[in-house]
């Protein structure tokens, strides 16, 4: 009766918190516009799959299985919900798995607690509404963790025969572990470092020989099938050229994130995590929760933050699958806080502490609800593609020339190519589906210049960096499109949105040589008149 019992209520502790991140995860799921990451997910994940493995070779190799996963989910309905559900589906899960690492390797309340902690984390909300795949590998960490779990047969709940055991089943398990982490690191190369948190666990555990013999043989086999991606992605490495190395703010602003931006939380959350960590850590052989949660929680970031002091790759969203610690760390510290209540032996007092547990989540998603509703506006993402295609198609008439500076503002017209109907994509040569490429290839300079002899009026939609008169690109067809713009036209008329701005040009009076006036319009910030330059 008592092993029923202790089944139903681990049960309940991971069916609550996945329930509840389906829930905040719903909640302004359809926010009105997708910004420019989303927008790559939406366009490859639509292309035929030859298209899409014809793109891979020269970008975006690190996210192909996910866009292939992507690819049935929006043949069956393409649009911005169908685009983020597989995010939520996954970040439910992760919550669920957080709560079963808990009650395994505690009890149930503190899985309870802490799937509910990780569904209530503002940054757990906003990837569950991304259209990429962090929320995916966060799921498959976490659930690589647990069968980590599994196959050292720890935890109160250990099996009869635990799959570190000599023989056929210990094999499987560890077989089991590999595949899924292997499946990680192929959704993206950066969870790798999972394999360095895993080995810390075992470390801090003192396991036998046999069980460092399964993980290594499974980390090998990681190693092998992600090393074709390494080799590939490494040539593309010029798609991370924006990021910089990591400033002295970088640590606390992820643990504000990993634990909650509000100082009404963060202050309680960082000493119930200091209360979880009372030594010893673990005892030989066994895995306890700090010994799993603790290296899951800093040696990713803290892994990937040293390189990119020499090799700029550290992004927050890179080691999400990481904050799955920070929550089972709290709940095994208010484990031990509630401990002298629960030793008395009535089921009310205990159920008594669970509910005051989880009531004290509810205090913390109440003190953090600004943050998560705000999280909802699409103006908080760099930018919004459909209010970009809704100003240009207000704006712009059929038939209309328009040129993209640099070729990458064309994904407001790749993503709602409804704005930008019947208008002249007037440097393009080939479009990104048969180029294989993102944004297509364009017309060389020559041709560029003769399509532009024959306007007498130009619109521009560009970055807002490629408008100011100190930008040099790289690209010699973008030198080339700035130039030619520069010299036969002058700016009449601007309209801003966040991330991207709207250009009207007229062509330049022959005798005319002076900068022109710019109309601004509505969205556009007041300030002097712009030079005529782009």
């Amino acid at each position: 009766m008592t092993v029923k019992r202790s089944r139903g209520a681990a049960a309940v502790a991971v069916v609550v918190p996945a329930l509840v991140m389906s829930a905040i995860g719903l909640w302004g799921i359809d926010r009105g516009g997708m910004w420019r990451d989303e927008a790559v997910t939406f366009q490859v994940a639509r292309r035929s799959l030859p298209q899409i493995w014809h793109l891979l070779h020269s970008v975006d190799a690190v996210h192909g299985l996910y866009y292939l996963l992507m690819h049935p989910v929006l043949a069956v309905r393409a649009d911005e919900v169908a685009l983020r559900l597989p995010s939520l589906c996954a970040a439910a899960v992760t919550a669920g798995l957080v709560a079963a690492l808990g009650a395994r390797l505690a009890r149930p309340r503190v899985g309870l607690w802490a799937g509910l902690l990780y569904a209530v984390t503002p940054m757990t909300g906003h990837f569950a509404q991304e259209g990429r795949s962090y929320a995916l590998v966060a799921a498959g960490a976490a659930g690589s963790t647990l069968l980590l779990v599994r196959a050292v047969g720890a935890g109160r709940a250990a099996p009869r025969a635990p799959c570190g055991a000599r023989g056929p089943r210990g094999e499987w398990c560890w077989c089991v572990y590999g595949g899924v982490v292997a499946f990680t690191v192929l959704l993206h190369e950066m969870a790798v470092l999972v394999l360095l948190a895993h080995a810390a666990t075992l470390a801090l555990a003192r396991v036998p020989r046999r069980v460092w013999w399964g993980w290594g043989c499974a980390a090998g086999g990681v190693l092998l099938v992600l090393g074709p991606l390494v080799l590939v992605s490494s040539g593309q490495a010029g798609q991370v050229a924006w990021l910089r190395p990591p400033g002295g703010g970088a640590v606390e602003g992820l643990l504000r994130s990993f634990t909650g931006p509000t100082r009404l939380v963060l202050g309680p959350y960082l000493l119930l995590i200091a209360l979880a960590l009372r030594p010893p850590l673990a005892r030989r052989g066994e895995l306890s929760l700090p010994a799993v949660a603790l290296p899951l929680l800093l040696l990713p970031p803290a892994a990937l933050l040293a390189v990119s002091r020499h090799w700029p790759l550290f992004d927050d969203r890179y080691v999400l699958y990481a904050l799955a610690g920070a929550p089972l760390l709290a709940a095994a510290g208010a484990d031990r806080l509630a401990g002298a209540a629960t030793l008395v032996r009535v089921p009310r007092v205990r159920y008594a502490a669970t509910l005051l547990g989880v009531f004290a989540v509810a205090l913390a998603f109440v003190a953090q609800l600004p943050v998560l509703r705000a999280d909802r506006d699409p103006a908080r993402r760099p930018d919004n593609l459909a209010a970009v295609s809704a100003a240009a198609a207000r704006r712009m008439s059929p038939g209309d020339p328009v040129l993209f500076l640099p070729a990458l503002a064309r994904r407001a017209a790749v993503a709602y190519p409804k704005g930008f109907r019947g208008t002249a994509d007037i440097a393009l040569r080939e479009p990104g589906p048969v180029s294989g490429t993102l944004y297509g290839r364009e017309t060389g300079a020559g041709e560029l210049r003769r399509r532009l002899g024959r306007l007498d009026h130009l619109w521009v939609l560009a970055e807002p960096y490629a408008l100011r008169s100190g930008w040099y690109s790289p690209e010699p067809a973008e030198q080339v499109k700035l130039a030619l713009v520069r010299e036969e036209f002058v700016p009449r008329a601007e309209f801003v949105r966040k991330g991207s701005v709207l250009r009207l040009y007229v062509r330049r009076p022959a005798a005319a040589g002076g900068e022109g006036e710019i109309t601004r319009g509505p969205g556009t910030p007041p300030g002097p008149p712009r030079p005529a330059r782009p």
